[in-house]
């Protein structure tokens, strides 16, 4: 049961982590996914600059060592993403690619909203009655 809990964990921080990292695209659609998005991103970028550990890390360790498994003694990022799925030398690199899709998603929200805003506002003028002098 701990070992399904704890790859039922690693699934859940793989999504997260897809979230973190494409989830502005989804306020595009939908913007009142902004603001959840931006607390996401904000965890993420915390969780990389400050040396705090994730709870769901946490939840994955505990749940090994129930498992009987030894307890992974390093982070998720450490453990499944660097080195993994890209070489540890690129890493600064990758972040700053993160930053810069999460950046763009969100440029992309903002000049949606701001189209959206202004085809608003254009057609209220276009109903309006024309001023009288």
């Amino acid at each position: 049961m701990y070992r399904a809990l704890a790859t039922t964990v690693l699934v859940v921080h793989f999504a997260f982590l897809a979230y973190v990292v494409l989830g502005g695209f989804v306020a595009w659609r939908w913007p009142r996914a902004f603001w959840p998005h931006l607390v996401a991103a904000a965890w993420g970028l915390a969780v990389v600059t400050i040396p705090l550990t994730c709870p769901l890390t946490y939840v994955e360790h505990w749940a090994r060592r129930r498992a009987g498994e030894a307890g992974v003694g390093r982070g998720f990022i450490d453990q499944y993403v660097e080195g993994v799925l890209y070489p540890e030398r690129h890493t600064h690199l990758l972040q700053v690619i993160v930053g810069l899709v999460v950046f763009g998603s969100y440029a992309g929200v903002y000049v949606k909203y701001r189209n959206r805003r202004d085809t608003k506002r254009g057609t209220e003028e276009m109903s309006e009655p024309p001023a009288t002098v």
